[in-house]
């Protein structure tokens, strides 16, 4: 009968224990948001390092320029389809992306072949074609038969004459 009063007491003093340090703990970090950033960057050292281009910075061209940011390349339909999405910013700058005339391809940069979008009978094109409106995500599927890229593949996607260059695919 003693050795489970004591061994109630141990484990009631144990319990109270993780109760007056848990919420000091808890606090620390919830005061302080730059601790919670670092913590989540060591914790996962490839989604702080994730980037959708290959290159340094060149999401501003395409901001400025062609008024889009774009929001990366996705697989689909088990691989494929590729996903590129894209949001508008400046609505008289991304028509160009919305021509109906312009047949957007993919290009992989690994093996060089170009995917295009397909359409389908009774779907038609899978690009949306309607006026461009800011702040809102776009899209466009591209086949990938073969599943020729594959994910952490460089592509370069282009419509016209705006090329985006180096896209990796995530």
């Amino acid at each position: 009968m003693i050795i489970k009063t004591e061994s109630g007491l141990l484990l009631a003093s144990l319990l109270a224990g993780g109760f007056f340090l848990a919420p000091g703990s808890c606090a620390a970090t919830a005061d302080n948001p730059a601790t919670v950033a670092q913590k989540t960057a060591s914790a996962s050292p490839t989604a702080s390092n994730k980037t959708k281009f290959a290159g340094t910075r060149p999401s501003l061209y395409y901001k400025r320029n062609w008024g889009v940011d774009v929001v990366g390349v996705h697989p689909v339909s088990s691989g494929e389809m590729l996903e590129f999405r894209f949001r508008v910013l400046d609505k008289s700058k991304a028509n160009a992306l919305f021509d109906k005339t312009l047949r957007p391809y993919l290009i992989d940069n690994a093996s060089g072949t170009r995917l295009a979008v397909p359409t389908l009978e009774n779907i038609g094109t899978l690009r949306q074609d309607i006026a461009a409106n800011p702040e809102r995500i776009y899209y466009m599927i591209f086949g990938n038969p073969g599943r020729i890229v594959k994910v952490g593949s460089s592509v370069d996607v282009v419509i016209g004459n705006f090329h985006i260059d180096g896209l990796i695919v995530d």
